[in-house]
């Protein structure tokens, strides 16, 4: 049986590199890079910058089952590549996964978020993943899934590398004391994505934990794991009331096993010596 052939947008990036790391095993996996001179060996890398390429000669050349979109970069290129995408899976038999993020929900800071919950956001980031997921919606339903993720964490995490140089540094960390959030690691996202092309699946999902926890302690918990340091907490206060920055999965479960707790995310988190 040929294996599904799979091509991820941005693969250079930490979230993309995580899930090619994740698949490229069980599929034959594409992925694109810009500026990153290490990947030009790699046969199974190709060149690609938002601003200047067209997406299509990708497309064509891979003609993938699955595009993976973990793209960043200017705004403007990006929602261009995605109308691209879209024209092309209205002529080819393929589906769409969008890496989407919590910040869809970002207007909302009176309660968690839900699948089915209409959008509304007020960062230009937020708007911005809105757009493309529009774009999505308007499609016959077996082309995409859209996967909106919280915070993500992990050792090799851009958020843990920057806590790791600013306790090093004794410099001050910033935490949200009264933003409640749900969370995730590359690990426990690039396994659910794998499970979710596996079964083919397409909608809505949300993949982070299940529960939810002040940014302010996540963070206390995190550099706790991370050694015996005496960190500089800078507090935020954005609101005086608590406010909720978190997508749960409440209609599109996951398998048990593939269900988190933000305990195992921090208990992720163990000095490498």
């Amino acid at each position: 049986m040929d294996k599904k052939r799979i091509l991820i947008l941005g693969a250079s990036g930490f979230i993309g590199n995580a899930i090619y790391k994740e698949l490229c095993n069980y599929f034959n996996t594409y992925g694109t890079y810009c500026h990153s001179t290490i990947y030009s060996s790699n046969g199974q890398f190709l060149q690609y910058d938002l601003r200047e390429d067209d997406i299509f000669r990708i497309l064509e050349h891979v003609r993938p089952d699955f595009i993976i979109s973990a793209l960043r970069g200017e705004f403007t290129a990006q929602i261009l590549a995605h109308q691209h995408i879209m024209e092309y899976l209205a002529q080819h038999d393929a589906k769409l996964y969008f890496v989407s993020s919590a910040n869809v929900f970002d207007a909302y800071s009176k309660f968690p978020s839900y699948e089915y919950d209409k959008t509304l956001s007020e960062s230009v980031y937020g708007r911005l993943k809105i757009k493309i997921e529009n774009m999505m919606l308007r499609q016959p339903k077996e082309k995409c899934a859209i996967l909106r993720v919280p915070m993500v964490f992990g050792n090799t995490s851009p958020r843990v590398k920057e806590i790791k140089t600013q306790l090093e540094n004794n410099e001050p960390i910033e935490v949200f004391p009264n933003l409640i959030v749900n969370v995730t690691n590359d690990d426990r996202l690039t396994q659910q994505i794998h499970y979710l092309i596996n079964r083919d699946k397409t909608g809505i999902f949300h993949l982070g934990s299940k529960d939810l926890i002040q940014h302010e302690e996540f963070i206390k918990e995190v550099i706790q794991k991370l050694g015996n340091f005496h960190p500089i907490l800078k507090r935020v206060y954005t609101t005086n009331e608590d406010r909720y920055l978190a997508a749960l999965p409440k209609h599109n479960k996951l398998p048990k096993n593939l269900r988190i707790k933000y305990q195992e995310i921090i208990d992720h988190h163990i000095p490498v010596e």
